[in-house]
């Protein structure tokens, strides 16, 4: 099939948008930062599966980076992109630039409470800013009757969801499982950072994970098993652990035993920082 339509501006994305709502077909948009590997690409999937339209858009979005983090060095290969999106069948590539998505004068922001509080927010504290401000403008954009979001970003993902149940927006939010490599690493653009030998380190998140996420539904003592979690990791090559933390699936509040877990943590290898993500069964 041809690639998808591209198109950079709000104006000539609503004009076709416009078109396709009054042939009365669905609409799915799953938001990137571009650089896809697969599990960008199994989102766009659900997606199709979901609508008769696709929607991906392409945007590094500024205002969730810290002036001390990867912005510039954060990967940009938007004819690789626009390829994986033929190949897979989406309709539609929006890929605005900063000015048309933060025109000259743009003062406005959203703060999203709830599920942002501490985890990524104790490391990045406007990140969630930029990511609620960027989505809502998307949605206003886009009006999608759908959005896939990723699990591997799992505290995002709640985060989304908080907005749209806050603001009314009429955005149906669908949770995506973790994509990984056949040794169980979670898909990540930042992947593209580490060498053969940090990959191999890095494959070991998700083991220790794994691990204290099993001990934890066997009634390990959360503050143990999580302590001996980071230790492990640090131990397995990672130069510094953000967290490892057993949340509610939810609300991302304290977790609680009788409710279902989620054991999220961060770490750095080398100059990378990686998070992932599993269940805490309930048995």
């Amino acid at each position: 099939m041809s690639g998808p339509i591209v198109v950079d501006s709000v104006a000539a994305l609503r004009a076709q948008l416009r078109d396709w709502r009054r042939e009365g077909q669905r609409i799915a948009m799953v938001p990137t930062m571009g650089a896809l590997h697969d599990g960008h690409i199994s989102l766009v999937r659900i997606a199709l599966e979901r609508a008769e339209r696709c929607v991906v858009s392409i945007f590094v979005n500024p205002t969730q980076f810290a002036p001390t983090e990867d912005l510039d060095k954060y990967p940009r290969q938007l004819a690789h992109d626009l390829d994986r999106l033929r190949e897979a069948g989406a309709h539609l590539a929006f890929t605005p630039g900063v000015a048309e998505m933060y025109p000259a004068g743009f003062a406005t922001k959203i703060s999203v409470g709830g599920p942002s509080s501490g985890l990524e927010t104790d490391f990045r504290p406007s990140f969630f800013d930029g990511v609620a401000t960027v989505v809502a403008k998307l949605f206003l954009q886009a009006a999608p009757d759908c959005a896939i979001f990723g699990e591997k970003d799992y505290q995002q993902l709640c985060v989304v969801r908080q907005l749209c149940r806050d603001l009314d927006l009429p955005v149906e939010i669908i949770g995506a499982p973790t994509v990984r490599d056949t040794r169980g690493l979670a898909m990540s653009s930042r992947n593209a950072y580490l060498s053969e030998t940090e990959l191999a380190v890095a494959r070991q998140l998700n083991v220790v994970l794994r691990q204290t996420a099993a001990a934890l539904a066997a009634g390990a003592d959360e503050a143990s098993a999580t302590g001996d979690a980071a230790e492990a990791l640090v131990r397995a090559g990672f130069r510094k652990v953000d967290y490892v933390a057993a949340r509610e699936a939810v609300t991302l509040a304290p977790w609680r035993r009788d409710r279902a877990g989620r054991l999220l943590a961060a770490a750095w290898l080398g100059t990378t920082r990686l998070i992932d993500n599993v269940e805490i069964s309930r048995g």
